[in-house]
């Protein structure tokens, strides 16, 4: 059976980016959109709750758990996660949680994208760990950071799939990915994927209306969250001289 998919998915649920929309309308606009499959995954967040998946089968989509976990400071998107998840913090850690874990299957998002926590060389360093590589839909006719992932998909035989890596909703029809799946499970998506029974759909953004505000957004977002850590950090250090002087 053919699924409409889209396995990188943000919602309000993130505790580190500001989404403007709930996990429910997240499941809404899928199920406009015909989606049969969508993957929520929250940065270091198993977010999907029993109400989300039920409401998401009441629409007739398969709800996925998932967590984009920052490892090793660079992004990893691991689906049919558990809480587990959230503990990663080395590639040696994910590679034993996949061990433990033969149900999951781990993407390599926006892998060679110039941000700072894509994954670039260590994707390659640790290429037996993923099962996919993401096809981003963050490109223009200009500029394509796609590229390399095309390329090391094709020499490696690693199954590339489009995602929109929603965190605005006008994104998720953008970039799709329609497996070929034999049930609609989540092993079942998983399965066509690796098989290679997938079609992708991407399309090519606007550098000037799209591109441009959004890259301008991320800087902007990570320019406050390095002030937030750097003032957590400060005030924790102020605290620990605090204890000492009184001891």
């Amino acid at each position: 059976m053919k699924l409409k998919t889209n396995l990188h998915f943000h919602t309000s649920d993130d505790p580190e980016d500001p989404i403007s929309h709930s996990s429910f309308e997240a499941i809404d606009k899928a199920a406009e959109l015909g989606f049969d499959a969508i993957a929520i995954t929250c940065h270091n967040l198993c977010a999907v709750k029993e109400e989300y998946t039920a409401y998401a089968e009441s629409k007739g989509i398969l709800l996925i758990s998932g967590i984009e976990k920052t490892i090793e400071k660079s992004h990893v998107v691991i689906l049919n996660s558990d809480k587990a998840a959230e503990q990663i913090t080395t590639f040696g850690e994910l590679a034993l949680y996949k061990k433990s874990n033969p149900d999951i299957f781990v993407i390599a998002p926006h892998p060679f994208f110039p941000h700072p926590c894509s994954l670039k060389n260590k994707l390659i360093k640790h290429l037996s760990i993923f099962d996919a590589i993401e096809l981003s839909w963050f490109y223009s006719k200009r500029i394509d950071c796609n590229k390399k992932a095309r390329i090391l998909s094709k020499e490696k035989n690693i199954p590339l799939v489009a995602a929109s890596d929603t965190h605005c909703l006008s994104y998720l029809d953008t970039c799709y990915a329609v497996v070929d799946a034999k049930e609609k499970t989540a092993a079942g998506v998983f399965e066509a994927i690796r098989e290679h029974k997938i079609e992708n759909t991407s399309q090519k953004s606007s550098l000037l209306f799209t591109l441009i505000p959004f890259m301008v957004k991320i800087t902007f977002e990570c320019f406050i969250n390095n002030i937030k850590k750097r003032l957590t950090r400060n005030r924790s250090g102020a605290n620990e001289s605090r204890g000492k002087s009184i001891c």
